[in-house]
C-alpha cells in the first residue's frame, strides 16, 4: 500500500530509489560509465546510490540521473502543481468587481 512508505526511514526510501534506478539504467542498456559521462557524476557516486551505500545523494545529482534515463518528467509527479484554491478564485473575482466599479 502507498501509505506504507511513511513507515520507512528516509535512508530506506533512497535505497529503494537507488535499486530501482539501477533497474532502469540496465533496462536501457547503459553502463555506469556511460551515465557518469552523460551526467558528470562519478562512477563511485552512481554505484553508491545504486547499491544503497550512499543515502546522501543531492537533489541536483538525482535530477541528473533521472534525465540520463529519460525519467525527468516524472519529477513533476512528486510535487504536482496545486490547483487554484476556492479562496484564490473568490479573491480574484472580488478584485475584478472592485476594478470594474472604479472604472465606472
Amino acid at each position: 500500500m502507498i501509505h506504507e512508505i511513511y513507515g520507512q526511514s528516509t535512508a530506506d526510501i533512497i535505497q529503494q530509489f537507488g535499486k530501482r534506478y539501477s533497474q532502469y539504467r540496465k533496462r536501457m542498456r547503459y553502463t555506469q560509465k556511460q551515465i557518469a559521462e552523460q551526467t558528470g557524476l562519478s562512477i563511485f557516486t552512481i554505484s553508491s546510490f545504486e547499491n544503497g551505500s550512499s543515502t546522501g545523494i543531492t537533489l541536483t545529482s538525482f535530477i541528473k540521473l533521472l534525465r540520463a534515463v529519460d525519467m525527468l518528467e516524472d519529477v513533476e509527479k512528486m510535487l504536482p502543481e496545486l490547483p487554484i484554491s476556492p479562496r484564490e478564485i473568490f479573491e480574484k473575482q472580488n478584485k475584478r468587481k472592485r476594478s470594474w466599479k472604479q472604472m465606472q
